[in-house]
């Protein structure tokens, strides 16, 4: 389990304390707070995150799919239209602390949701109030006037999205010691669209609860958000099975060639690290990650005599594991999720001068991603203790990068590694037992141990000694 920073327990501290300083003036006298429909708004929306924690009711249909968190908060933003600011706080508390928790520590990612959405219904609340929604809402012999609440209603669901999504970026960069520009990178963008809607649906409870229908009938509206949720979680669950195919195939790896374990996870982390220094996020980021842990899947084709043999490869042997990338693309071509991965696999073997392998590609003709994998690759072999030699530093690995950019390595590329490195340490070098892949782990030719793979020439392959992995050729 990964430990809270103290700067991220630190965060969350504050927030609860700023969420309890919104909420407190609901329960002090003299307090406006319609206690009746606060409290039926807080137990319905400790209702609903409630069964998410249970195992049997926190299902969806077919008991599949556990619910998610977060597809309730229509209730929330009923409640900052139907509610003063510090009452609408209130609300969402119980729910909050009692949400679904996937991960440790419990305790205080239960703190942090509860006063992160306290914190966004106040001030969902306060937009709502200054656009005039409790006289839009109002009960009256024409009932509520629903295109006034409109604008309102969106205000606030814009609002409340603001102010979550900022919430959520600053625990990211606290949590994971990430620049606030990269941990709010991409979260506005996907939260947006759902918490409008949810906003709609809140305008809905809020005008079916001063309505002559009353309370009852804006339970209605929770149906069609707990079928949503259902979707939401089906998406997350095929995500999870996304993710255990990867993992079946990585374990396969790992067994059949225990050289290079643990290898794949950390190239896939390196190449996740290179893609977020370049700006990538969201699917492309994990696209790129998976690239990274699959990239020598092809080994499951290559024979285990000649991935486990100590002494030098013959010619023959050396094509053999050369086919590795093809065997790798054909493996995966019709797992359609990993889009882009499957280039990265076929290619990350390719140089920026064109002596590299399956194809001889050069420069832009090289895929993007295959770029990536090949300097997170090169980085991971360098960076890694193995049988036969120390890990080198990070400082010499990256000099070595540097050396080789524009002829193996995309220039961009490295830098990208090394500006992130610089930021961040690299938590993985110089792991005992780890390996690196044979073809990335071949020295420089002025015997230094550079660890950059060595060129083909052309006609038949060189030997390759790897007790010493040296090359008497320097990069083309």
């Amino acid at each position: 389990m990964k430990p809270l920073p103290r700067t991220a327990r630190a965060y969350i501290v504050c927030a609860a304390l700023g969420a309890g300083a919104c909420a407190l003036p609901a329960l002090l006298p003299p307090s406006p707070t319609p206690w009746a429909t606060a409290g039926l708004l807080a137990a319905l929306y400790a209702l609903c995150e409630l069964p998410a924690r249970c195992r049997l009711l926190g299902r969806g249909p077919g008991g599949s799919v556990a619910l998610g968190a977060g597809s309730f908060f229509p209730v929330l933003l009923a409640a900052a239209l139907l509610l003063p600011p510090a009452a609408a706080a209130l609300t969402a508390l119980p729910g909050g602390l009692l949400a679904r928790v996937e991960e440790p520590p419990a305790g205080w990612r239960r703190a942090w949701r509860a006063s992160a959405t306290a914190l966004a219904a106040w001030a969902a609340a306060r937009t709502a109030a200054a656009l005039g929604a409790p006289a839009a809402l109002g009960a009256g012999p024409a009932g509520p006037g629903l295109p006034r609440a409109l604008l309102p209603a969106l205000a606030a669901a814009l609002v409340f999205c603001l102010v979550l999504t900022a919430l959520d970026g600053g625990i990211r960069a606290t949590a994971d010691a990430l620049p606030l520009r990269a941990a709010w990178r991409g979260l506005l963008g996907r939260a947006l669209a759902p918490h409008l809607v949810h906003g709609l649906a809140g305008l809905m409870m809020g005008v079916l609860w001063r309505s002559a229908h009353g309370p009852a009938a804006a339970l209605l509206v929770l149906l069609p958000m707990y079928i949503s949720c259902w979707v939401f979680a089906q998406y997350h669950h095929e995500r999870a099975a996304h993710q255990a195919t990867i993992r079946a195939l990585v374990q396969a790896v790992d067994i059949k060639d225990s050289y290079t374990r643990g290898h794949s996870e950390r190239v896939g982390d390196a190449s996740a690290l290179i893609a977020r220094e370049l700006g990538m996020d969201g699917d492309r980021l994990d696209t790129i990650r998976f690239a990274g842990i699959l990239h020598d899947v092809g080994k499951l084709g290559v024979p285990t005599r000649v991935l486990r043999k100590d002494g030098p490869l013959t010619p023959e042997e050396r094509r053999i594991i050369e086919l590795h990338p093809e065997y790798g693309h054909e493996m995966i071509r019709g797992i359609g999720f990993l889009g882009e991965a499957r280039d990265a696999v076929l290619h990350h073997h390719e140089r920026i001068d064109g002596s590299g392998y399956p194809y001889g590609l050069r420069g832009e003709e090289i895929p993007e991603c295959a770029r990536v994998v090949a300097v997170a690759d090169a980085f991971d072999a360098m960076t890694s203790t193995r049988s036969y030699s120390r890990a080198r530093p990070v400082a010499t690995a990256l000099a070595e990068l540097e050396r080789c950019a524009g002829s193996h390595f995309d220039p961009r590329m490295v830098a990208a590694l090394v500006r992130a490195l610089g930021r961040r340490g690299h938590p993985h070098a110089g792991e005992a037992g780890s390996g690196g892949d044979r073809q990335a782990d071949a020295a420089t030719a002025d015997g230094t141990g550079g660890q950059v793979p060595a060129p083909r020439a052309p006609g038949p392959p060189a030997r390759q000694d790897r007790g010493a992995r040296t090359s008497p050729r320097g990069p083309a």
